[in-house]
């Protein structure tokens, strides 16, 4: 039997081998609360201090602008919850964790303002420039899950700034795939997922800018600055700056090859003359592929793909229980009977170009 082709690393990763013996030498052996004052405790500490200093290096960030939470959507649910504007600006395809934080939010009073997005996935400045008013919280996206395509944060970033507001970036999907400078992109928040870069799941951050107020979503403890009550999660934060310096220390090289798999993919398919949509931008995340197969069901298409051992999504993982048609593909403008027949084929550095045949030779069998 051939061997498993996972291509859905837009829904979660392998964890690095350096990360997962780091995780567990924190787990078994220096396992004491670094929050003690007793020497025991003096190798959890340190640990989390060179951690939160990784972390802010690989994002041009400083240590004390990094704050552990449990995954990207509780960092998410964080500052829409936390910053208490009276209005908050964000797009129609932002992940679940914006765009149900905010129904919540707009139940309390806070007013909430859906700006669109245009055929390729990106909300226009000179569209948030015109609608925008003082002191609200923009939230858009650095990279969408669902088409790969990478939203134009600094200058939006700028603009929220011109308007007396304070900039949020969902950016999940990007770090450890793209360059991602705080500095240059002057975003007041930033939000990160470790599983999305070969970290363990249900560990992430949020940056937030030096100066920056915020409330805490979680009462408690003074962990995190008094920010962030709770047990710091030591073995899950060390592994997390393992893994995402790994991939940044490596990102060039990372983006190039994982691009060449996309290239080749996308060429096979129209060489085979496979009639397909491809969705997004040009300037999108290396790997993350939405093709739409029009007269072809997207359920239909991940199960026979799994069922020839290709693990594929059909859109946000995160939505995998509806068979309803994606809120992006409808933002984006897709026609239902393309969007019924889409799937997401995300590629990431350990896929092969062996990979990337066995795929389309599949794909060849079910919609020739």
């Amino acid at each position: 039997m051939n061997r498993l082709i996972y291509a859905d690393n837009a829904a979660t990763t392998k964890m690095s081998q350096a990360a997962y013996e780091a995780m567990m030498r924190f787990q078994l052996i220096d396992f004491a609360n670094a929050s003690q004052p007793y020497s025991f405790a003096r190798n959890a500490k340190n640990a989390l201090k060179e951690a939160r200093e990784t972390i802010a290096r690989c994002i041009n960030a400083s240590p004390n602008e990094i704050f552990f939470t449990s995954c990207g959507t509780e960092s998410d649910n964080w500052v829409i919850k936390g910053c208490k504007c009276c209005k908050i600006y964000t797009s129609l395809i932002e992940h679940h964790a914006i765009l149900n934080a905010c129904i919540e939010v707009a139940l309390d009073g806070t007013e909430v303002n859906y700006m669109p997005v245009n055929h390729t996935g990106i909300v226009e400045p000179q569209v948030l420039d015109g609608v925008l008013t003082e002191n609200s919280l923009v939230s858009i996206m650095m990279a969408n899950n669902e088409i790969g395509t990478i939203l134009p944060i600094k200058q939006l970033a700028k603009i929220a700034h011109s308007h007396h507001s304070l900039f949020h970036t969902d950016a999940v999907q990007a770090v450890g795939h793209i360059p991602v400078n705080v500095r240059e992109l002057d975003v007041d928040f930033l939000s990160a997922s470790a599983h999305k870069f070969n970290g363990p799941k249900g560990i992430g951050f949020l940056y937030i800018k030096d100066g920056i107020k915020i409330n805490p979503l979680i009462s408690g403890g003074t962990q995190e600055n008094s920010l962030r009550a709770g047990t710091e999660n030591v073995a899950s934060i060390v592994a997390m700056a393992i893994a995402l310096e790994e991939n940044t220390s490596r990102l060039e090289e990372n983006m190039k090859y994982i691009q060449g798999l996309e290239d080749a993919l996308i060429h096979q398919l129209l060489s085979l003359n496979i009639k397909f949509h491809k969705n997004g931008a040009e300037v999108k995340i290396p790997g993350n592929i939405s093709l739409s197969f029009n007269g072809y069901s997207g359920e239909s298409l991940l199960h026979r793909l799994d069922l020839l051992g290709i693990c594929v999504s059909t859109g946000a993982a995160c939505d995998s229980k509806n068979i309803r048609i994606s809120h992006v593909l409808k933002a984006i403008g897709v026609d239902e009977p393309l969007a019924k027949g889409t799937i997401r084929i995300s590629l990431g550095k350990e896929n092969t170009q062996e990979d990337v045949n066995r795929i389309v030779e599949a794909l060849a069998r079910i919609v020739k």
